[in-house]
């Protein structure tokens, strides 16, 4: 697993991309360690061509909206240079990286995106940890209880933060108990990896409180029952308490005062 994971989302004028439908909106959502930096990517983009009726009912993104908006050409470059290098966690990722490769093959960057990156899909590894239930987006959300109140209409943006939330839930929380031994030692890796990377340097320093007379007193009186009941016990001799020694003579006198 990298470090460094692209929660990814497309939204396009169609549903076939051998029928020359193209990318309109893609939503990238960046995790370091398994924590979100804030360095997202998001962009509509003009496909140049008329979107599918039954698309635009799903996302709700129109043509004339679109008119002013970068080509992919625009901003290919920039997007590859994202992405590249990172793990990249998609739901039905076979769809948006069929679409991606398309896209970046017309601007002449031939190398196909999952040579360039790991690749995870959630819409597998659900069907894998819940096998015969639904694997949408909005199921897992509800599985999970994530809040997807918001999500009237299918956006890439919206879409990859919520596939943020679920797949940080599915792989770290209750459901990675359905993961395969491999991944799960992964999962422990990248949060241990995660703490480690915590610079001591920046913490404070911490604050010994030791115990008072009064205390050291009322913990001796402790460990004296002890001895008298079971005539053993593993702390005596740092106390210098010992199982012919009276409760009294481990007690300070202000402790005998206050009894």
């Amino acid at each position: 697993m990298s470090e460094r994971q692209i929660i990814l989302d497309t939204e396009t004028t169609g549903l076939e991309v051998n029928l020359d439908h193209r990318i309109i909106e893609i939503g990238c959502v960046e995790l370091r360690n398994r924590r979100a930096t804030g360095n997202t990517f998001w962009k509509y983009i003009n496909p140049e061509r008329a979107i599918d009726a039954g698309a635009q009912e799903v996302h709700g993104i129109s043509a004339q909206f679109l008119a002013d908006k970068p080509r992919f050409a625009d901003i290919a470059q920039a997007l590859w240079d994202y992405l590249a290098g990172a793990e990249l966690i998609i739901h039905n990722a076979a769809f948006d990286i069929g679409f991606l490769n398309a896209e970046f093959a017309r601007c002449g960057i031939l190398r196909r995106l999952e040579e360039a990156c790991q690749v995870l899909d959630t819409l597998q590894l659900a069907r894998r940890l819940h096998p015969g239930q639904k694997a949408s987006l909005d199921a897992l959300c509800k599985r999970y209880s994530v809040d997807n109140s918001g999500r009237e209409l299918h956006g890439a943006l919206l879409d990859a933060q919520l596939l943020a939330d679920v797949y940080l839930a599915m792989t770290g929380g209750q459901g990675a108990l359905g993961l395969d031994a491999a991944e799960s030692v992964e999962t422990s890796r990248s949060m241990s990896d995660a703490a480690d990377a915590i610079d001591a340097r920046t913490l404070p320093p911490l604050r010994v409180i030791r115990a008072d007379e009064l205390e050291l007193g009322s913990h001796r009186v402790r460990l004296q029952g002890v001895l008298k009941k079971s005539g053993r016990c593993l702390w005596a001799d740092d106390l210098a308490v010992s199982p012919s020694s009276g409760v009294e003579g481990g007690m300070p006198a202000s402790h005998k005062a206050a009894v």
